[in-house]
């Protein structure tokens, strides 16, 4: 992997146009290969190799662990029936690099990507570095035309935060400029890295796990990146008691915002105000996990219903006596997972089992209807990374942790909305229809 990083430098450094790298056991017998490669125009880009068997220097799949995954597109192209260039997750052995592509400024051997948990395998490093230079940061404004950018305030809330990991810059810049768009002010605040967090920190902070925890879909204890970011909420909680902030919104930086986010959000808090409606907590974005019934919408108030159990904080907002009353259930003594935590405060905790351990069990808890934001990944989709479910157990670096694609997609199918359970009674224009049906 070393020598490959230096002849890859070593070909930057005199500003070649392409490197072809070829194992030494690799014979090409067609003098037009190079110029057939180049004519793809890619950045990069294999001939396809033969063998006395199927084996061939590329994989039609890919497991969520980085391995090789059979599948029925292999065979056709392998043996030629299919003829041309595809569109492929690995290729090995024998490949050609454009270098003058911006693309291929990201690419790398060694050492391996930050984001990179997979087997420590020259082909499938280069393979997850190839993925991950596949960028779509922002569009910059045009230098000719001048962009007009609204002026920024924090939307009639006390505070704005933004929640991000200082080692997920590509987030941080592209959540600061969407919201840099939309006119909204925001206070960047620095997530706890369970990953870099020892067990005697961990015990400093006298945290302990609540007993008998397991991961509803996985089976498993809780991880560190879980861990880190229940701390990170945790802060922004206890920032709004000690600042006495009567109402704030939080982001993380993995979503994207629906049309007129802001305006309809504004809206939302001003008819809220308005009816004074006794709330803590209201979901802005949120993965619903009740599907049999509809939930019951808040009389005069449009678009807002009681939250039933609900997963995901990835936008809420929060007042001050809600965060009092998340502070007082004393969750570092008891942790779990953030996303399981506001519901098991609920009057109707989801989790039966765990119920005995949080009173009183008061929060009161409502969401948007439809959804003001969503993620920007779900589960299983091309560039989707999780520092929670990608991780380690808690107390025990050996065990890794990931998520589970077979059950991701089962998870999916239970958690599909029956006709009867949709919210309908909320949707009050065509536009939050046409919301609605990006679910």
């Amino acid at each position: 992997m070393k020598l490959r990083q230096a002849a890859l430098k070593a070909a930057r450094d005199m500003w070649a146009d392409y490197i072809l790298f070829m194992d030494a056991d690799n014979l090409l017998l067609n003098p037009d290969t190079l110029s057939l490669l180049i004519a793809e125009n890619k950045t990069v880009v294999a001939p396809m190799l033969d063998s006395r068997a199927a084996y061939s220097n590329f994989w039609c799949g890919m497991t969520s662990q980085g391995y090789y995954r059979r599948t029925p597109a292999y065979l056709p192209i392998r043996k030629r029936e299919r003829r041309g260039c595809f569109p492929v997750p690995m290729v090995h052995s024998t490949f050609l690099v454009d270098l003058r592509r911006a693309a291929a400024r990201r690419l790398a051997f060694h050492p391996p990507h930050p984001d990179y948990t997979w087997a420590f395998d020259d082909i499938i490093v280069f393979a997850f570095s190839c993925k991950q230079a596949v960028r779509h940061p922002p569009p910059e404004p045009s230098r000719f035309i001048p962009a007009w950018v609204p002026k920024a305030d924090k939307m009639g809330f006390d505070e704005v935060f933004m929640i991000n990991l200082k080692r997920r810059a590509d987030r941080r810049e592209r959540m600061l400029s969407a919201l840099r768009a939309q006119g909204i002010a925001c206070r960047l605040l620095d997530a706890v890295d369970g990953k870099a967090m020892n067990a005697s920190q961990v015990q400093a902070l006298g945290i302990a796990m609540l007993p008998g925890y397991r991961d509803p879909y996985h089976g498993r204890p809780l991880t560190k990146g879980e861990l880190g970011c229940f701390l990170s909420h945790h802060r922004v909680w206890e920032e709004v008691v000690a600042h006495g902030l009567q109402k704030v919104l939080v982001f993380e930086d993995d979503l994207r915002f629906e049309i007129f986010f802001k305006r309809r959000l504004m809206n939302l808090m001003r008819e809220v105000e308005r009816e004074g409606l006794d709330w803590d907590l209201i979901y802005v974005g949120r993965k619903r996990m009740q599907v049999d019934r509809p939930e019951k919408a808040v009389p005069r108030v449009r678009n807002l219903v009681e939250a039933d159990y609900s997963y995901w904080t990835l936008a809420y907002v929060i007042s001050l006596q809600g965060a009092r009353k998340l502070l007082a259930a004393q969750p570092l003594s008891k942790m779990l997972p953030v996303d399981d935590f506001p519901p098991l405060l609920s009057p109707r905790p989801p989790r039966s089992e765990y119920k005995s351990h949080f009173s009183p069990r008061n929060l009161l808890a409502f969401s948007v209807e439809p959804l003001l934001v969503y993620p920007t990944h779900y589960t299983g989709d091309d560039g989707y990374i999780s520092d929670t479910e990608t991780s380690v157990v808690w107390n025990d670096e050996h065990v890794k942790t990931d998520w589970d694609r077979a059950k991701s997609q089962k998870m999916r199918e239970q958690q599909a909305l029956r006709r009867e359970a949709e919210n309908s009674d909320v949707l009050q224009s065509p536009l939050d229809s046409a919301a609605r049906d990006e679910l």
